[in-house]
């Protein structure tokens, strides 16, 4: 919680009714909150404009467009409706969509400006099983909520095109693509180890685990599952993100989650008790097979299907134990580079193909069942991990490869990189690659394993087939039957879709892994039409993510009952121009949107390979900074810079009144010796930081809001809210209107009507004008929204500088800020005259010849010593040059009174004085 943590009461700053409604703070202040006086009526003009444009839907985009238009289709990654509502960082994004999509209709473009809601998902369930309420009211209350808030700020969506992936008449053509998927092979059942959370009793995976969304038991246990096939993509997947507008981090980490390597399978022979060769073979994945002779033991994972054929019988318990701790870690756990070591001996040995040696075979949870072969054949000299695991258990390291240089190698680490090959030689197998290059000997190795048998050549990927299950109620259900007499899976038939969701007054998991679909019993007993036979539905439900997978097709024609999207507005809009979403979906959405557009794209329903054009992810908006004191345990105060002498110590929020600043530092304002630590946090209700929008706009308006979050810094870096910080551009908005409207009359209303004249602009005016359109183009085009504002606020400055503001400088700039800060814009567009709307009005157009410089800087040189510059117009003669070089203060002492022997004068380029210091001599003489 922000505040004093010693009891005493705080002064209350102005805007901290913002802060403390969102905070938690109860703590009542002393005196009135002071209200902030309204640079101008926003509280009326913003609930006026908003009326007007959902009545007359002044934003909605026609199904039947005139397509010789060039279209322009901005897409915001919709929101998961939360119970929480929206904070101020949400609508960073949202603005950024909302200035491009106002800018494009105004250059005459079709523009497709949608949203919607990805509203199944656990914490609704989770809520419905807690309270005991459906999760569709509280979903509908969520999203009523959220709509009500994106409103309030001016978006201007087509809400008629409002999709929820919960709704049926959507979740239909969720399960049309899953029975496409299930025709063509892509979707199938296995049994694989899971996830199991039996406290949510679900299945979760990796990504869910990992990122610290879930913090709850969980263990490893086979499961029968449905997976689809995105492996079967991971070539495509790959290739076709060189194609593509995306930041270049984001395709990075595609890249890495698809994880495609070259190199070699190998096998290794299982040896019995008398170091006999057995039938029994582990076969190996290796990017570096031109370190063969270099494997000193192998690795197996825990759930590796041969482990309990391989290990011996003295070995047995230790093993099995193992196994038990290591299925309580998820994935990422259990690869952390960072992370100790551990592992057991099976007992057992395997043949090194290339040395002959005997190798010992260890079961160790940094490898995974689930990539490759679930074995490793271990190089401690050439492996970090490998390195440090031989270390910790006394396993002999073998160098076979010399960096090229020559360098010497550091035995206490490994050499990871590539060389000349040494210590690899078996003339007994037919193999020698000493003094071959990395490349070479990997190349060699390969050649023999195939001409051998013992290997072969072999293209692998981390990426792992998509678990698509969920033993959840609140989700699509799976439209599949099982013949209750043989087990086998048949699909339901597409006229029969959607497959809705039965009512449910008990949500919750049974935990057994039975999911609670199950409990609907008349609904899980069917029929199956083709046979006639008894059947059962399918009780797992779609995870999350398969609604948002494919939305933005939807958006393009919402209302088709007979086809997923129509092909001709489907071939118009797609693909998506501009996607705009935090960098948290860089992966996984990202990747199965792909997977399943290319999907549709090969059975013919989308025109296009990708689905998303270019994609921005916006910074993150901090919390206000929070200054933290230290404590000793006697309750002094102790500077941040000593703390870590401190065996413990007391950490202490402090307001900001008791803090200042000092040189790069903050101290404490009562005592400067005192460093705090200054930080912003990631906004969460936990601590107590968290900015309501609502709150923002009811202070300073919407315009406001969005002009602030546009103006905090560049769009794509993370930045840090000040509420304090958005009267800077409320005084702004407040100074263009009185510029416009004029001064508030006696009362405090503002008068009706404009002061613009009618007169013809001023050159001056013009050029003014004509600089900021072609600033403001630029920086919307470049999402550069905060130099854009700052360019309009330097219009402003001049502005205020002239006797007269004509009505065509006026409505040009007016122009210029409606998609910034468009209640404003419409109410001076209106008053200016105009009965439409500013929405579909022309952009203005930058006219060059206004652009270009008309004055210079011209150098002034006193006998040959530059003494200062003047400012003249371009062409200007060499007499009007020197009479304001005269009239110029610095350089007049140099002139005033001294004859002049000659002048000389370089049009543009520089005027020189030379003076007569004879006949300055002689007169001083006289």
């Amino acid at each position: 919680m922000c505040g004093c943590m010693d009891g005493k009461k705080q002064r209350i700053p102005k805007w901290s009714r913002i802060r403390s409604s969102v905070s938690g703070v109860q703590e009542e202040p002393k005196q009135k909150p002071v209200v902030v006086k309204r640079a101008y009526p926003f509280d009326e003009i913003e609930p006026k404009w908003q009326r007007y444009w959902e009545e007359n839907r002044i934003f909605r985009t026609p199904d039947d467009v005139d397509t010789s238009k060039p279209k322009y289709y901005v897409l915001d990654m919709f929101p998961y409706p939360s119970g929480a509502g929206l904070h101020v960082g949400h609508p960073l994004g949202y603005t950024a969509t909302d200035i491009l999509a106002r800018f494009k209709r105004m250059q005459g473009y079709n523009v497709l400006h949608p949203m919607g809601w990805d509203a199944f998902g656990l914490p609704a369930e989770q809520y419905a099983i807690e309270t005991g309420t459906h999760p569709k009211l509280t979903t509908l209350r969520n999203i009523n909520r959220f709509r009500s808030q994106l409103k309030s700020l001016g978006f201007s969506y087509d809400w008629d095109r409002e999709i929820s992936t919960i709704e049926p008449d959507y979740y239909k053509w969720t399960q049309w693509i899953f029975l496409q998927l299930l025709k063509r092979g892509l979707a199938y059942q296995a049994e694989v180890p899971v996830n199991w959370c039996p406290a949510l009793g679900t299945v979760l995976a990796n990504e869910e685990v990992v990122d610290g969304k879930v913090s709850l038991f969980i263990t490893k246990q086979p499961m029968r599952q449905w997976m689809l096939k995105i492996t079967a993509y991971a070539d495509r997947l790959l290739e076709d993100l060189d194609e593509l507008d995306w930041p270049e981090s984001i395709k990075e980490m595609q890249r890495n989650w698809i994880g495609r390597s070259e190199g070699a399978e190998v096998e290794f022979f299982v040896l019995d008790s008398d170091g006999r060769e057995t039938n029994m073979k582990i076969t190996v994945y290796t990017t570096r097979p031109d370190t063969i002779f270099g494997a000193t033991y192998l690795v197996v994972a825990p759930e590796y299907t041969l482990l309990s054929s391989i290990v011996s019988t003295e070995h047995r318990e230790c093993v099995e134990e193992y196994q038990d701790i290591a299925s309580r870690k998820s994935d990422l756990e259990r690869t952390e580079l960072q992370k100790e070591k551990t592992g057991v001996f099976s007992g057992c040995y395997a043949k090194n193909p290339t040395s002959g040696e005997p190798i010992p075979i260890w079961v160790a949870d940094y490898v995974l069942g689930s990539y490759g072969t679930g074995a490793i054949m271990a190089v401690p000299a050439h492996d970090a991990r490998d390195h440090e695991f031989a270390s910790k258990f006394n396993i002999p390291i073998k160098w076979v490869v010399t960096p090229n240089n020559g360098s010497c190698i550091e035995s206490e680490k490994a050499y990871s990189g590539e060389g000349i090959i040494i210590n690899s030689s078996n003339m007994e197998v037919g193999l020698d690659i000493n003094d071959l290059s990395s490349k070479e000997a990997a190349y060699k190795v390969i050649e023999w394993a195939e001409k051998t048998g013992k290997g072969k050549k072999k293209v692998n990927y981390k990426l792992r087939d998509w678990l698509f299950a969920r033993q959840r109620y609140w989700g699509e259900p799976i439209p599949v039957i099982f013949l209750e007499d043989s087990g086998e899976s048949i699909p339901v038939l597409e006229t029969e879709l959607p497959l809705t969701l039965p009512e449910l007054d008990d949500f919750t998991p049974s935990g057994t892994g039975e999911p609670p679909l199950s409990k609907a019993v008349s609904w899980v007993k069917t029929i199956d039409p083709s046979s006639g036979k008894p059947a059962m539905r399918e009780t797992n439900t779609m995870p999350q993510w398969a609604g948002s997978c494919w939305y933005y097709l939807r958006f393009m024609d919402p209302k088709n009952s007979n086809a997923l999207v129509d092909k001709a507005k489907e071939k118009y809009w797609s693909p998506v121009d501009v996607y705009v979403g935090g960098a948290e979906h860089a992966v996984l959405h990202l990747l199965y949107s792909r997977f399943w557009h290319k999907v549709l794209y090969d059975i013919g329903v989308v025109s296009t390979k990708e689905p998303f054009k270019c994609v921005i992810n916006q910074g993150i908006i901090l919390g206000e900074v929070q200054f933290t004191a230290y404590k000793d345990t006697d309750g002094n105060y102790v500077s941040a810079d000593s703390a870590d002498e401190l065996g413990e110590y007391i950490q202490e929020i402090i307001p900001e009144e008791r803090v200042v600043k000092s040189g790069e530092f903050y101290v404490l304002k009562d005592n400067q010796n005192i460093r705090l630590i200054a930080r912003a946090h990631k906004m969460s209700k936990s601590r107590g930081n968290v900015v309501n929008p609502d709150d923002v706009i009811s202070e300073y308006g919407a315009d406001s809001l969005r002009l602030y979050e546009m103006f905090m810094g560049p769009f794509r870096d993370s930045k840090t809210w000040n509420t304090s910080g958005i009267e800077g551009v409320h005084r702004f908005l407040g100074r263009t209107w009185r510029l416009i409207v004029g001064s508030p009359l006696h009362h405090g209303a503002f008068g009706d009507g404009t002061l613009v004249t009618d007169e013809e602009p001023t050159t001056e005016q013009l050029r003014a004008l004509h600089k900021c359109i072609a600033k403001v183009t630029e920086e919307i085009e470049g999402t550069r929204f905060n130099t854009g504002i700052s360019a309009m606020m330097e219009f402003v400055n001049a502005a205020y500088k002239w006797d007269k503001h004509p009505k065509a400088i006026i409505e040009a700039f007016v122009l210029l800020l409606s998609p910034y800060a468009p209640h404003m814009a419409e109410e001076l567009w209106s008053r200016l005259g105009h009965p439409d709307s500013i929405a579909y009005e022309a952009f203005p157009k930058a006219d060059l010849a206004y652009l270009k410089e008309s004055t210079i800087v011209l150098p002034v040189q006193i006998n040959g010593k530059t003494r200062g510059t003047i400012e003249v117009e371009k062409g200007c003669s060499e007499e009007d040059a020197f009479t304001l070089a005269s009239q110029d203060e610095k350089l007049s002492k140099y002139l005033d009174g001294k004859p002049i022997k000659k002048r000389i004068f370089v049009p543009g380029k520089i005027l020189n004085v030379i003076l007569d210091r004879q006949t300055a001599k002689a007169g001083s003489v006289q």
